[in-house]
C-alpha cells in the first residue's frame, strides 16, 4: 500500500468539474511533482489533500488511514503557499516558533528546533529581523523554516517560488531537495514549470483539464510522451496535429549548408532559416521548409552558424519521430 493515496476524487466549481477521477499513490520519501498549465486542477488537488478544499466524491488515503473527511491539524501536513503568509509583525523567530507554541512545546524545545531549521535554510542571524526588512528570497526561507520546524512528515508546495528571480528560484529549488532528502519528507510539489518539474522530483504527474494526462519520472515523460499534448508540454518539441499526429525533438535534427547523402533510415528536407534565438549554448532555428516550419537546436559551439534567409538541409532519424493515432476518426 502506497503511504499517500487519491482514490477516484471528482471536485465541481458551479459548472466547471476542475478534478475528475484522479487517483495517484506516492510511497514515502518520493518527491513528487503536480504539473500542469493554470486551471488544469493541481492546485485543487493539493488543498484537497491537505484538507483545505473538500471534494465531492473519492478518498483521501495517508499511512492507510481514512483522511477524507479528517481536519488538516489532524493529516500530519505542512504546506507553504504561493505567498509567503508571514505574521508581518511577528519577528523571523516568532513566525517559526509559532506553531511549536501551538503545540504547546517547551521553550527550550522551541529554541533548539528553531535554530535547526534556521541553520538549514541558512538564516542563521536573522532570527530578530521582521519579514519587511527580508527579501523575497529570504522570506520564503522563512516560511520553509516554519514548515519543517513542526517536523511533519509531509511537505505539499503550491508554487512557492513563483515571485522569485530565476537565478535565485533555481537555488532554493535545490534546497528544498536537500532538505527532503535529509529530513525524509513526502514531498509534493505543484507547479506550471516543467523544467522546476523536471529538475527536482522523482516522479511527475501532469494534469491536463482535470485529468492525469501521465505520469512516470522526467526521463519517461520527455522521451516517451504518451499523447500529443505531453510531447508539446514537457519541453520543446514540433508537434503537429494532423491526420496521424507526430512530434520530433528539435535537438535531433541535424543541419547543414550542403545537402546530406539519402539513406532509408532518414528524412531529408530542406528548408530557409525564417529565425534564429540565442539560448545559452545553443542556438534555435526556425527553419521553413516545404511541408512545415520546424525547430531546430544546435550547439553555440562556433563550428557552424546560419543566418536568416539562408537555405539549409535538415537530416533526422525515422526511429526520433513519436507518432499517436488521430482522435479523429
Amino acid at each position: 500500500m502506497a503511504y499517500i493515496e487519491l482514490k477516484h476524487i471528482d471536485k465541481t466549481y458551479g459548472n466547471k468539474k476542475v478534478l475528475n477521477d484522479i487517483s495517484l499513490a506516492i510511497e514515502q520519501g518520493e518527491f513528487i511533482a503536480l504539473l500542469g498549465a493554470s486551471g488544469c486542477g493541481k492546485t485543487t488537488l493539493l488543498r484537497a489533500l491537505a484538507g483545505l478544499d473538500t471534494i465531492d466524491r473519492g478518498q483521501i488515503l495517508i499511512g492507510g488511514a481514512n483522511m477524507t473527511f479528517a481536519k488538516p491539524s489532524e493529516r500530519n501536513i505542512n504546506m507553504i503557499f504561493q505567498q509567503y503568509s508571514l505574521f508581518p509583525t511577528m519577528t523571523v523567530y516568532k513566525n517559526i516558533a509559532f506553531g511549536l507554541k501551538m503545540q504547546k512545546c517547551p521553550k527550550s524545545e522551541i529554541d533548539a528546533r528553531v535554530q535547526e531549521a534556521l541553520a538549514m535554510v541558512e538564516m542563521l542571524g536573522s532570527e530578530q529581523k521582521y519579514p519587511s526588512q527580508l527579501s523575497g528570497g529570504e522570506q520564503q526561507r522563512v516560511a520553509l523554516a516554519r514548515a519543517i520546524v513542526t517536523q511533519a512528515k509531509i511537505l505539499l508546495l503550491d508554487e512557492p517560488f513563483s515571485a522569485i528571480d530565476a537565478k535565485l528560484r533555481k537555488s532554493l529549488q535545490l534546497k528544498i531537495r536537500d532538505i527532503h532528502d535529509k529530513l525524509g519528507l513526502t514531498s509534493i510539489f505543484v507547479t506550471h514549470d516543467q523544467e522546476e518539474a523536471a529538475r527536482i522530483s522523482d516522479r511527475i504527474y501532469l494534469l491536463h483539464d482535470g485529468q492525469i494526462e501521465q505520469t512516470g519520472t522526467p526521463s519517461e515523460l520527455y522521451t516517451n510522451p504518451k499523447t500529443l499534448y505531453v510531447a508539446g508540454f514537457m519541453g520543446n518539441c514540433n508537434v503537429f496535429d494532423e491526420k496521424t499526429p507526430w512530434a520530433i525533438r528539435p535537438e535531433v535534427i541535424s543541419l547543414s549548408a550542403t545537402p546530406w547523402s539519402a539513406s532509408d533510415e532518414v528524412i531529408l528536407e530542406s528548408g530557409i532559416i525564417r529565425r534564429l534565438i540565442h539560448q545559452g549554448n545553443i542556438i534555435r532555428y526556425t527553419v521553413d521548409t516545404s511541408l512545415h516550419p520546424l525547430e531546430v537546436d544546435v550547439l553555440a559551439d562556433n563550428t557552424a552558424s546560419y543566418h536568416v534567409g539562408e537555405t539549409v538541409y535538415l537530416r533526422y532519424d525515422r526511429s526520433h519521430i513519436k507518432t499517436w493515432r488521430s482522435s479523429v476518426p
